[in-house]
């Protein structure tokens, strides 16, 4: 349970007795008196010993206690970092879905003082090892006289799942500045003293993070709203998509600006597994099909508290938008109230064990649209959220993915500036339902990109009257041509190309390789839509 108000501090919520009474208010409750207690039962396995108070019936979750949940013990392996080869790009840190791999600038003398503090000599050069000069932060300031900082990254333990995204990341990016490494009896120990170190140290310079390099939102604090402890899959592509949007939007609006409507889904699952909850700002959860109805109230309410600058925003997967909840969002998109929306796409319902929506891709296997002898997989086609919103009235349209970090910052923020309903679908990568491995979340969805499945764009009724000045397709590669080809090999990717690398699509191909006749149905179907958006765009 979550309540959306403008005070999110915990220490505000205060047990009071009653007529002499020794039971509760039940109105005010002190979450910070009992709920260590609560955080204390659970991570020991004793949850079922606490006793039914007033606290445990009305599930209460104060802000941010994922920060307390300890995932070291499910992974057996860990990433370890490599200071001599990083450049400081902060991908790792940005495509992280857990917070568990953080990064921080700090300067040499800084460094050296608290390095001083340390008095076992392993564990001083460990912490020193977390440290490198890249250009960016340690060249390019000296050159300019200013002074040099050093960029340290530190893993969480008690956070990281061992999914390895971040390696992956890092490696696609030719740097290979991470590794994973088998846990031994002093490895998570070391971990947490390094995180610890790296808490204590002060946080980054404001000279050091560049308003024009958007992932650098991620050195700042106040970006720091997902803080970890979701029960989300280990690489889960929604997780990572909620730490980038909250960290734009911290950064740019503040915390205290922020509210959140959640409807029914993967992100309410692990978003507050009680007692864990992994955010930092008011949020609610509402029902799988009313979250935008739901918000339509809050921001009239809103509105009259003279709250209109505030963030409200309505997150929901391809089920609760495009389906039973499509008719709540299209009466949100035409009442022209100032409630943005995030949809979490992942072609299925991932929360209920993968059925079919209407944003299954044709040919997709899911339980619903089995592959059989006469059927193989689902026949019907997509439906087309983002040419949907587009034809209401003033509402903001992106489709974006988290991989592609630049143009999804730019669609959020553009996005939370518009003044009115907004649509941004994101593409979510699900490993377990499209047969994926736990760290190819930001491979795939960069690949839907590539091969047409999910192509990027952004409408902006602020660029003018008629679709084409409003719609851009810039973030895809090769925007006037049928499909992408990699220059360095000549290899064309194609919806094809993508499907063989999943297994939501194994069975439509042969032994030799070959596409299935539903398969190339699927392949026409993708190429039609971005016909679709390359007319609508003037490209053809």
């Amino acid at each position: 349970m979550g309540v959306l108000t403008n005070e999110i501090d915990v220490t505000k919520l205060t047990k009071t007795k009653t007529n002499g009474d020794s039971g509760y208010d039940p109105h005010i409750i002190d979450v910070q008196d009992f709920f260590e207690d609560v955080l204390l039962a659970y991570d020991q396995g004793q949850d079922n010993e606490l006793p039914a108070d007033i606290h445990l019936a009305r599930s209460i979750i104060p802000a941010g206690t994922g920060i307390d949940r300890d995932f070291s013990y499910i992974a057996p392996e860990i990433p370890e970092f490599i200071a001599s080869n990083c450049v400081g790009c902060m991908t790792c840190v940005v495509e992280c879905p857990d917070t568990a791999i953080l990064a921080k600038v700090t300067t040499p003398k800084v460094l050296d003082t608290e390095l001083g503090r340390i008095a076992n000599p392993k564990e001083r050069e460990h912490m020193a090892e977390q440290f490198a000069v890249t250009n960016k932060f340690h060249k390019a300031p000296q050159k300019k006289g200013k002074e040099p900082g050093l960029f340290g990254i530190f893993v969480d333990p008690t956070k990281c799942k061992g999914c390895a995204e971040c390696v992956e990341a890092c490696a696609d990016l030719g740097y290979n500045a991470l590794k994973m490494i088998e846990k031994e009896d002093t490895t998570v120990p070391i971990y947490q003293k390094s995180i610890d170190f790296f808490r204590n140290l002060p946080p980054t310079p404001k000279e050091y993070i560049n308003d024009r390099v958007v992932v650098d939102m991620m050195l700042a604090e106040q970006s720091m709203l997902f803080v970890g402890g979701a029960g989300s899959c280990a690489g889960c592509g929604e997780a990572t998509v909620l730490r980038m949007w909250l960290a734009a939007l911290g950064y740019h609006y503040g915390r205290e600006n922020i509210g959140i409507v959640a409807s029914t889904g993967c992100n309410t699952v692990y978003g507050s597994t009680y007692p864990f909850n992994p955010y930092l700002v008011p949020w609610t959860n509402s029902l799988f099909e009313n979250g935008p109805a739901d918000a339509i109230g809050i921001r009239m309410r809103w509105d009259q508290l003279g709250w209109q600058d505030k963030q409200l925003w309505v997150i929901g997967g391809d089920g609760a938008m495009l389906d039973i909840g499509f008719q709540s969002l299209s009466r949100l998109l035409a009442s022209g109230l100032n409630v943005k929306v995030l949809i979490l796409d992942t072609q299925v319902y991932s929360n209920t064990g993968g059925q079919s929506s209407t944003a299954t891709f044709t040919a997709q296997e899911t339980k619903m649209s089995q592959y059989g002898k006469v059927i193989h997989g689902r026949q019907e086609f997509r439906k087309e959220i983002g040419r949907i919103a587009m034809m209401h009235p003033n509402t903001y349209v992106g489709q974006t993915v988290a991989a592609i970090p630049n143009h999804f910052y730019k669609t959020i923020l553009e996005a939370a500036s518009f003044d009115g309903p907004a649509v941004i679908s994101t593409y979510t990568t699900c490993q377990p339902e499209h047969g994926v491995g736990d760290d190819m979340s930001r491979h795939q969805a960069k690949l839907a990109v590539e091969s047409r499945a999910f192509p990027v764009f952004t409408y902006d009724p602020r660029r003018g009257d008629t679709i084409r000045k409003r719609l851009s397709l810039q973030g895809n590669p090769a925007q006037k041509a049928d499909w992408y080809t990699v220059p360095k090999t000549g290899e064309t990717i194609d919806f094809i190309t993508f499907a063989r690398t999943e297994g939501r699509f194994a069975k439509q191909f042969d032994k030799e390789g070959n596409p299935s006749e539903s398969l190339l149905v699927s392949q026409a179907d993708r190429l039609a839509n971005w016909h679709m958006l390359q007319e609508m765009a003037g490209l053809r």
